[in-house]
């Protein structure tokens, strides 16, 4: 939890930002036309926040979707939220939600992209003076024309991770105007990253609606995130978590695989949390999805399947991103991302999305075969080396061919 001092200053930065949105106590669900959207009775729901949304347990995921059928049929079946993002097929996949959306009403589903910020340092979790918040603005303008629609019900800045960069001038001002042209109804800030104080300074700025974060039963400091969470539950955020069955296997030949249906049980025992963004990409697992959000009740066995997935002495393939291999390692590698592209890989069985992050991490060549030995201890026990010099192969597929 962010001391008082630090939570002062970050107030106090607020004051030099335009727009009566960031004046404590000034967004209301009220100030919002038309809040409420229609949800399927038949499914449980929480109220996403102040946004007046009520979102099943579940919504979608949508980076493995390859079909405008399946994105139809996932609503058809009850699931409102709609989750994308520019990086997920290059803007492919913003184009397959938005066709299978087509024809429907528009009050009838919430749609949320993201799209990551040229000029910030995702290794880091720094602004650089590249960042060009007219620039990022075209970026949200190209998935509206893929969407084809005239706005995203919630746009996510994604990555962010440091409390003082919440509240990044240039970057709120962009945000406040993008709401001011219509373009989108509700801000969020997405992150993989520990991201307790940058959840606080959230929801101290006032101006971010929803804040997704990753959320397991493997996370390594509950206790403080949940403080974190409840703090921003108080001041009217929506909280949506992902990540939420922590690579789904617990090794890279998926011998052993998660009960994904006690791990997502067990992150809506948290009532603070809105709704899971699930990344289904058949039938069969969203209707066992839908099966499951209907008793949250975890049995015995369930219990015993995460005891036992927690004492598993396999490290897994779910990284904290917890930053603390980065100084450690002499080649100055962005060992979180390869390793978040390792579990895309592996655990999740897609391939141009672990290529796409694969790429954002900046590897070039075989870095690793310049040491004998890593030095790096990874507090989730991952073996680096290996993992980074394995994850590497991937740069060199075609990327038209992870797409067949």
């Amino acid at each position: 939890m962010q001391n008082k001092p630090r939570r002062d200053f970050l107030k106090k930065g607020l004051l030099g930002i335009s727009g009566a949105a960031l004046i404590p106590g000034m967004l209301k669900a009220s100030d919002y036309s038309n809040p409420l959207v229609p949800f399927s009775p038949g499914l449980p729901n929480r109220m996403l926040g102040r946004t007046g949304i009520k979102s099943p347990l579940i919504s979608m995921g949508s980076g493995g979707s390859t079909s405008p059928n399946f994105v139809r049929a996932a609503y058809d079946a009850g699931i409102k939220l709609f989750f994308s993002a520019t990086y997920y097929g290059e803007g492919k996949n913003e184009q397959i939600v938005g066709e299978g959306l087509t024809g429907l009403p528009r009050d009838s589903f919430i749609l949320s992209t993201a799209a990551p910020m040229d000029g910030f340092d995702g290794r880091t979790g720094v602004f650089t003076k590249e960042f060009n918040p007219e620039e990022y603005l075209k970026k949200v303008d190209g998935s509206l024309q893929r969407f084809k629609l005239d706005y995203v019900d919630i746009f996510m800045v994604p990555y962010i991770c440091k409390p003082e960069h919440v509240v990044y001038e240039p970057l709120v001002n962009a945000l406040l105007k993008l709401k001011e042209q219509g373009k989108t109804r509700f801000l969020g800030v997405a992150t993989h990253d520990m991201c307790q104080d940058a959840l606080i300074a959230a929801a101290d700025a006032k101006i971010f609606d929803v804040f997704m974060i990753a959320y397991n039963y493997k996370l390594q400091e509950k206790e403080g995130l949940d403080k974190a969470i409840k703090y921003a539950t108080d001041a009217g955020m929506g909280i949506i978590a992902m990540k939420t069955t922590a690579g789904a296997f617990r090794d890279k030949n998926r011998t052993s695989p998660l009960n994904t249906d006690a791990a997502l049980k067990w992150v809506l025992q948290n009532e603070n949390i809105s709704t899971i963004v699930s990344g289904m990409s058949t039938i069969e697992e969203m209707q066992k999805n839908l099966s499951m959000i209907q008793n949250l009740k975890m049995s015995e066995q369930e219990l015993k399947d995460l005891n036992l997935a927690g004492l598993n002495p396999e490290p897994g393939l779910y990284c904290h991103q917890c930053k603390k291999c980065i100084p450690q390692c002499r080649q100055n590698l962005d060992i979180p991302t390869l390793m978040r592209s390792y579990m895309y890989a592996y655990g999740y069985r897609d391939l141009e999305h672990a290529q796409h992050t694969l790429f954002e991490s900046g590897l070039e060549g075989r870095p690793c075969d310049a040491c004998d030995v890593c030095k790096v201890k990874c507090t989730a026990g991952f073996d680096i080396k290996d993992r980074v010099q394995d994850i590497a192969r991937l740069r060199e597929v075609p990327g038209d061919f992870l797409r067949v």
